[in-house]
């Protein structure tokens, strides 16, 4: 009499030292996989802060070029501070201008959600091209915020 004993089919699982390594590379996957995720969630608010900012200095610069180049005959003249933005009647006016915060035209109501920003214009004489510096004034306004500053210059021109 013959005994034999009965054959083991092969199972189709994975042996210890291959699940092992199984779980290395999935985990240094998933990890590489989650730096780049975290790292681009970490900068999409960027963006947006730079371009308040951005906002607010373009629109800073565009209130102080759409004023005449001159003190208009009796205009106003004083210190270019926050409580006296709504008198300004000439580019000039803005030279040395501040604000902590963003604020409107009439330089009392806060914009809100830029309190975090600050303003700053520098008004200069600059010679442009044949225009000399007498008749030219180069505008720099720099919006500071927490994403760094932007900074944006342009020119008015007294032209005759």
């Amino acid at each position: 009499m013959c005994t034999t004993e009965p054959s083991r089919a092969p199972s189709g699982g994975f042996s210890l030292p291959e699940l092992l390594l199984l779980v290395v590379v999935f985990s240094i996957g998933l990890t590489g996989i989650l730096l780049v995720f975290n790292q681009s969630v970490r900068g999409s608010g960027d963006p947006m802060i730079r371009k308040q900012a951005l906002a607010a200095a373009e629109s800073m610069l565009e209130e102080i070029l759409l004023q005449p180049y001159g003190n208009p005959t009796g205009g106003w003249s004083g210190t270019a501070v926050q409580a006296n933005r709504a008198s300004f009647d000439d580019v000039q006016d803005y030279a040395g201008f501040a604000t902590t915060g963003v604020f409107a035209i009439d330089g009392a109501t806060a914009i809100a959600g830029l309190a975090s920003y600050n303003v700053a214009v520098a008004v200069t004489p600059a010679a442009l091209d044949s225009i000399p510096s007498s008749a030219a004034l180069r505008v720099t306004v720099t919006v500071t915020g927490p994403a760094g500053s932007v900074a944006l210059e342009g020119y008015k021109v007294n032209v005759p």
